[in-house]
């Protein structure tokens, strides 16, 4: 193994040098249990898998001096959820969390808007209440992520705040 020239070393010692493994000459096969063959899994309650996720925490933190929250809204529980909707979004890229990811579901749940709809408001309380300790209230937890369809995560920061503008409903699967 390298090691900085300070580092006292016997001159007499064996030097190793890199040496790969043998080769072999069959395939690999995924044969070890809990190997995903295939497609990855996808059905109700299964999350969006997707590569260094938990990126998102370190993002979220930036946006801790724009959120307005009301009263009754408690910031680890818009933070998990936001936060969850962001790793969806970022899954459905292919690719790892980024700062657009979050504002887009800060931005659908009216978390950087001022002066929200009371409507939005009253709603995002019930929905995001305890959803910041995941493994407690998990199905809440996915209820919030899946109430934000594919096509409002595929869109840009800005056609979101334009359409949450317009009418945030219209970013939102909620049930009647």
């Amino acid at each position: 193994m390298a090691a900085p020239e300070y580092v006292p070393t016997d001159a007499m010692a064996r030097v190793r040098a890199y040496r790969s493994n043998p080769r072999r000459p069959e395939s690999w096969v995924a044969t070890r249990p809990g190997e995903v063959v295939g497609d990855q899994p996808r059905g109700d309650r299964f999350g969006a898998p997707g590569p260094d996720l938990g990126f998102a925490l370190k993002i979220a933190r930036t946006f801790d001096d724009r959120l307005h929250l009301a009263d009754g809204e408690d910031h680890h529980d818009v933070v998990g959820g936001c936060v969850a909707i962001a790793m969806k979004r970022s899954s459905l890229f292919g690719r790892a969390p980024v700062l657009h990811d979050l504002t887009v579901a800060f931005t659908v749940w009216g978390f950087l808007d001022a002066e929200p709809d009371p409507a939005l408001v009253e709603v995002r309380r019930r929905w995001f209440e305890g959803v910041g300790h995941a493994a407690h209230h998990y199905v809440a937890l996915r209820d919030v992520v899946d109430s934000v369809p594919d096509t409002t995560l595929s869109m840009t920061p800005a056609q979101v705040a334009e359409a949450h503008r317009a009418d945030w409903r219209s970013l939102l699967d909620l049930p009647a």
